[in-house]
């Protein structure tokens, strides 16, 4: 297995000797960003959306309906700076992300909700009064 990552790295010019953690600012900066984890839930009257965006602030994230998607997006700037007897570290982390999630028709949008605690974006999509109905069709034998 370790042969196969060191022909991995070899193949992409990065040294072999190099570990993913030290890839993945590599990968960064050349703008290719981490979608977050999404999950999607539909109830009878709604469709909840929630996204885990940690360290990230409210500020930071733009939610929009667009074309029949939500769209989520923002920006993640991060400077962590350690000091000890003899050791000074900073670490820096950043880049941007956008996330579109297709939805279904019959979502309200003008009573679309968005909130944001501890990490957790939650989206609140609620469905028209057409969309709630149910109606149970017979089967009939053939």
């Amino acid at each position: 297995m370790e042969r196969l990552f060191d022909e991995f790295g070899r193949g992409l010019g990065f040294p072999a000797r190099w570990s993913m953690s030290e890839i993945e600012p590599f990968w960064r900066t050349r703008g290719r960003g981490i979608a977050p984890v999404v999950d999607l839930v539909e109830k009878p009257d709604r469709y909840e959306v929630t996204a885990e965006l940690p360290g990230m602030d409210e500020k930071n994230i733009e939610v929009k309906l667009s074309n029949g998607s939500l769209v989520i997006s923002g920006e993640k700037k991060e400077e962590k700076e350690g000091k000890e007897a003899n050791y000074f570290m900073t670490e820096r982390r950043y880049g941007s992300f956008q996330r579109a999630i297709r939805l279904p028709e019959g979502v309200n949008a003008d009573k679309i909700e968005a909130s944001f605690k501890n990490g957790v974006l939650a989206v609140i999509l609620p469905k028209t009064e057409e969309a709630k109905t149910e109606t149970k069709i017979n089967v009939k034998a053939a």
